[in-house]
């Protein structure tokens, strides 16, 4: 047991310890604080730009100005609608030479037209909320040609009451999904990319250790499978490490932007009210999902001598979790259809898929408790193979990319 614990060690703090695992770690974290400080960063450049933001308005009649002026106003824009005092010819010079942002020009011959002129026609700005104004202002101005009163626009304008049911017993309200919908896919998304970094993690540190004839000293001390297994812990431990600095950070961001949970981008994504049994089921599946492919991972690193042959050799279980992705990233807008359902009993698919059923339904508990028993079974059967694999495969050198080289590293291991 002592060697287990050496290796693990050597496992974890090799990884842990390289600049690119801290620079990684590093650069994930500063990336949440300025996500959570996004709003504040544009607040203040918008701030900065509160003065030059003047619309410089042509209007031949006089009389469409206030009104436009009096819509900004009422919607709370920054921009301010001003009477243009230049040709249209220096108007364009001067958003050439920087000096100005933009010009409208109204016109009102039976129905309104404008006619918004900027540097450029993305859209950005505040295009926006000039066509807004414009278009509330056409909305007045048709009203009062209809002789409508302000009750009567109000009434016309008002939202209808839609309400969504589902008939469905497994089916959640539409103020649940919103709740969750965020979250799952942000959870799902971490789940796909640790699937794929830490077990190519394993396979390329196995690989590495074959090529420098490391492994050779190591395996006449442990024992292969020990080796495979310590490995797969000491990685798996530094993945849960990560997860828990990023989890951190991102909680810290969002406390230290003065942000409150309840409101605002936590409603959009699904913050606000999230039962704890979903992000339970997140770490469960994180987990089972890790050590699923990382077995994998481990048996295919252990069959190539060079780390260059590792992707290559990796592209099948690569495979695997793209498809999931796409299952699990397709199914969060249908999540009872029942491609998504079947795929969440596939083992290789359920880290992804039946968590995701899990956050978007009220499912059972025995459905995901028996697609959890057969990842493990398939993990136990995985690991078995994989035993087997790995003993022969760490004696393999010479050219090997090809997955039929499974067989004879398991009569390589069976004659060792």
């Amino acid at each position: 047991m002592h060697s287990f614990w050496i290796i693990f060690k050597q496992a974890f703090l090799t990884k842990a310890r390289t600049k690119s695992f801290i620079i990684t770690t590093l650069v994930v974290a500063a990336s949440f604080f300025l996500l959570a400080n996004l709003s504040n960063i544009i607040a203040l450049v918008d701030g900065e730009e509160d003065e030059t933001d003047v619309l410089h308005v042509i209007d031949s009649s006089g009389e469409l100005l206030p009104l436009l002026q009096e819509q900004l106003a009422a919607a709370g824009s920054p921009v301010e609608a001003v009477p243009a005092e230049k040709t249209e010819a220096e108007l364009r010079e001067g958003i050439t030479d920087g000096s100005i942002q933009a010009f409208l020009e109204l016109q009102q011959e039976g129905q309104l037209s404008a006619r918004y002129v900027s540097e450029s026609a993305n859209g950005m700005g505040s295009a926006g909320a000039v066509e807004q104004a414009v278009q509330s202002l056409q909305t007045v101005l048709a009203a009062e040609q209809l002789g409508l009163e302000g009750a009567e626009v109000a009434q016309l304008f008002a939202p209808v009451a839609f309400e969504r049911e589902a008939v469905s017993a497994s089916s959640k309200s539409e103020e649940e999904l919103n709740q969750s919908r965020g979250l799952v896919y942000i959870l799902i998304l971490l789940i796909y990319v640790a699937v794929i970094y830490y077990p190519n993690m394993i396979a390329m540190e196995v690989a590495n250790e074959k090529s420098s004839r490391v492994m050779e000293i190591l395996i006449s001390s442990v024992s292969p499978v020990k080796h495979m297994f310590a490995k797969i812990a000491g990685i798996g431990t530094l993945g849960i490490l990560q997860m828990a600095v990023f989890g951190a950070a991102g909680y810290l961001a969002i406390k230290t932007a003065g942000t409150e949970l309840g409101g605002g981008m936590s409603d959009v994504f699904g913050f606000s009210d999230v039962k704890i049994s979903t992000f339970l089921f997140a770490i469960l599946f994180f987990l089972l999902g890790y050590f699923l492919y990382a077995v994998l991972a481990a048996l295919l690193g252990s069959l190539v001598s060079r780390t260059e042959d590792v992707q290559q050799l990796m592209l099948p279980m690569m495979f695997l979790v793209i498809i999931a992705s796409f299952i699990a990233f397709s199914g969060i807008a249908v999540p009872e259809a029942t491609y998504v359902t079947v795929a969440s009993y596939i083992p290789f698919f359920a880290p992804l898929v039946m968590f995701l059923r899990v956050g978007m339904l009220e499912i059972p508990l025995w459905e995901p408790l028996l697609s959890i028993a057969l990842m493990l079974a398939t993990i136990g059967v995985l690991g078995w193979i994989g035993a087997r694999v790995y003993r022969g495969g760490v004696l393999m050198y010479g050219p090997s990319q090809s997955l039929k080289d499974i067989r004879k590293a398991i009569r390589l291991g069976e004659n060792k």
